[in-house]
């Protein structure tokens, strides 16, 4: 069965009873080179278990299935059941989970379906959610990469350099997990129904340790987050909203400590230059 054939997922559609969410950001594709160039730039092998998340009717799933040793795939549509039980039947590599993948216990689902297998993460991505899917994903630090599908402006976003227009906190975060690569282009034709944005795919290749010494992983991510909190503002009036506790004037000792003019802005800093902020902010909250 080509479930990438538009006659034919319409077919099987319909034979299910089926009909699209926008809700839930449906979107199947009907050009069969996308998974397949997915899988194979993923560089997924028998050696490894993926996890994927929405396999819709399961395009990606069936070449995820045909190359790796194991595939979890979970799909929050529970309407989807019977239709993947006809297209996925003759896998016996694929396990099913339908439930909410932000309500999943990631490190234990990986620890207990891919024992002595190299786990990574493979998803077609819902554009409504994919912001706390990917960071899900990313913080489980259970994956060796993670290949996603996204709206182009998301991945050009995760990828951006610093103090570029498209910088900001998540590509901090992202970059701090992982280190992102755009791999290709998928435009609106190979989807039915057709979005009106141009997708991407992105790898992830995860860190195996943080890309800099960082004494506190939260107050790093607290320092990011009110740094890009408001943008046309300085950094200094950046951290001083988003730490009450302490006053402007000691947030202007510690940037001057670390070598920061006042009226630097937040949007300009790399990974390092937020580490050395939160690592001096905490060694002086334990003052």
């Amino acid at each position: 069965m080509n479930l990438c054939d538009q006659s034919v997922i319409r077919s099987l559609l319909a034979r299910h009873g089926f009909h699209f969410s926008k809700s839930k950001g449906q979107n199947f594709l009907v050009q069969s080179w996308v998974p397949e160039k997915i899988v194979s730039a993923s560089n997924i092998d028998k050696t490894c278990g993926v996890l994927e998340v929405g396999p819709g009717i399961g395009p990606l799933t069936d070449q995820l299935c045909r190359h790796a040793k194991k595939v979890v795939a979970v799909e929050l549509d529970t309407s989807l059941k019977p239709i993947l039980a006809e297209t996925m039947a003759e896998y016996e590599n694929l396990e099913l989970i339908f439930g909410d993948i932000l309500k999943l216990d990631i490190p234990q689902t990986v620890a207990q379906q891919f024992t002595g297998l190299r786990p990574m993460a493979c998803a077609n991505l819902p554009y409504y959610i994919t912001t706390p899917i990917l960071a899900a994903l990313l913080e489980s630090r259970c994956f060796s990469s993670v290949t996603v599908m996204v709206q182009k402006e998301v991945a050009q976003r995760i990828c951006a350099p610093a103090a570029s227009s498209d910088y900001s906190a998540f590509t901090v975060f992202c970059n701090y997990y992982a280190v992102p690569k755009l791999l290709f282009d998928v435009p609106a034709s190979c989807f039915l129904p057709q979005p009106k944005v141009t997708s991407a795919v992105l790898q992830l290749q995860t860190r195996d340790e943080p890309p800099c010494e960082i004494l506190d992983e939260s107050l790093f991510f607290r320092v990011v987050k009110a740094s890009f909190a408001q943008r046309r503002k300085t950094l200094l009036n950046g951290l001083s909203a988003g730490f009450p506790e302490l006053s402007k004037g000691q947030f202007a000792t510690i940037l001057a400590q670390c070598g920061f003019p006042s009226n630097l802005r937040g949007e300009t800093l790399d990974i390092a230059d937020f580490a050395r902020i939160s690592n001096a902010l905490h060694q002086a909250l334990l003052k």
